[in-house]
């Protein structure tokens, strides 16, 4: 066996797999040998057919799949042995010459490309001073929650008459290009909100309505997007994107939502009975939810910047070529239109892989196996409350978390998960950061650019 590795420059190179008869000659009789005992022919008792009739017709698959395990471990060994920071996986070299004859085995060689991570150092903290988003948890927004709660329990009531924050029911009837009546066409109950219409003039018509009372209106100007419009007149998606017609709207309910007072009933109600007493302290305990509930935004909007400044900073050039075609190779779904359009945000973000796992191995980040079972046993616990289902007992919510860790990819996620979170609080112990509070709005702003 010689396995060798030709550098074509920092980023590719060339690796060449020797393999002569003395490697795989002993593994593949003794698959032969297993193959005899376990195969059935007709004319043949089980484990008595002779080893010429199944080296004749199973020799040939069957020294493939060995010299396939021996290029895999080989090439993994020389890989790990050497610290060879590889990317992708290996890729078998076309060569429109190689011809193999599997029926009278000698000598093999085998070429393959190979993609190698970029050298670099990271120097932390370094001299940026990194922005750190935080909402201002101002009146108006605290104003606006405890809107919400209070319209949240409050009470529908039938009205006379529409205004512009009611609750229309209807019936929707389709109509032909002339605005009469489709008589086999939909017929659907459904309700509008006049508060979300955006359309002025559609929103107009919809106010000082009353029960029976009957319009032709524009469906796409009283819903939001085809999928809404498709639920509100009973089709489905594609028909609602191809309608282009009218419907009749006849009034046959209104209904308006009257918020609930701020008092005692609420406060139980919202945080629980006799978490708060008073309305100073309801606007308290909502203004701390309200900074909270933003962390884990503000989070990963400085995480976003961080790495976009170290991206930026570091300029690490990618094979980029070859990792393409392993995409390619690798991704039957994949096309080459597409990979061009999306390879710029993938070489991003396999960048920050690389400088993250330099923080995670400089730093000595390490995950240990009971903060992995600790944080399942949290998140199934946080599924048990989301649900309104009691949480099992420890011993319980144990057995289940080791359930979910027996699955590879949900444990990998789930490491996957803490190790960012190490990451994050390194980046925010460690790095400079200027403490920057925003509007609510211009926050929303900042996290849509995510």
């Amino acid at each position: 066996m010689d396995v060798k590795i030709e550098n074509i420059d920092a980023l590719n190179a060339v690796l060449r797999v020797k393999i002569s008869n003395e490697d795989y000659n002993g593994s593949y009789e003794s698959s032969l040998k297993n193959y005899k005992k376990q195969v059935q022919l007709p004319g043949f008792r089980k484990g008595h057919i002779p080893t010429s009739v199944i080296k004749k017709k199973y020799g040939p698959s069957i020294l493939a799949e060995e010299i396939d395990k021996i290029l895999s471990q080989s090439i993994q060994k020389h890989i790990t042995e050497n610290e060879i920071n590889i990317l992708g996986n290996p890729l078998p070299k076309a060569d429109e010459n190689l011809t193999i004859d599997w029926k009278n085995p000698g000598d093999f060689e085998f070429e393959y490309e190979i993609g190698i991570a970029p050298e670099f150092e990271l120097k932390l903290p370094g001299r940026d001073k990194h922005t750190f988003h935080k909402v201002k948890v101002d009146d108006k927004l605290i104003d606006k929650q405890i809107e919400d709660f209070a319209k949240r329990y409050g009470k529908l009531a039938v009205v006379d008459e529409s205004s512009d924050k009611d609750m229309i029911m209807a019936s929707f009837r389709e109509l032909d290009k002339d605005d009469n009546v489709v008589e086999d066409g939909f017929n659907q109950s459904s309700t509008v909100s006049v508060e979300f219409v955006d359309d002025k003039k559609s929103k107009k018509k919809l106010i000082g309505l009353k029960s029976s009372d009957v319009l032709v209106v524009d469906p796409r100007k009283i819903s939001k997007g085809e999928a809404d419009m498709a639920a509100m007149l009973g089709i489905d998606k594609d028909r609602a994107a191809a309608y282009d017609r009218n419907v009749q709207l006849t009034v046959t309910e209104i209904k308006r939502l009257s918020p609930a007072n701020l008092d005692n009933a609420l406060f139980d109600k919202v945080f629980g009975q006799g978490e708060v007493d008073d309305l100073a302290s309801f606007r308290n305990r909502v203004s701390d939810d309200l900074e909270k509930m933003f962390i884990g935004d503000s989070d990963r909007i400085f995480k976003k910047h961080v790495s976009e400044t170290l991206i930026k900073k570091l300029k690490l050039d990618l094979p980029n070529e070859f990792l393409k075609k392993w995409i390619l190779a690798t991704n039957k779904e994949a096309t080459k239109d597409q990979l061009e359009k999306e390879y710029d945000e993938y070489a991003k973000s396999l960048k920050w892989q690389l400088i993250e796992n330099r923080i995670i191995k400089d730093n000595e980040i390490k995950v240990e196996s009971d903060e992995v079972v600790a944080k399942t046993k949290e998140l199934l616990a946080s599924q048990y409350s989301q649900y309104g289902m009691m949480i099992p007992a420890d011993e319980e919510l144990s057995k289940a978390a080791q359930n979910v860790l027996s699955n590879k990819e949900e444990s990998r996620k789930i490491f996957d998960m803490m190790y960012d979170q190490k990451v994050l609080t390194f980046l925010k112990e460690n790095l400079k950061i200027a403490e920057k509070q925003v509007s609510y709005d211009d926050f929303v702003k900042l996290a849509s650019q995510m």
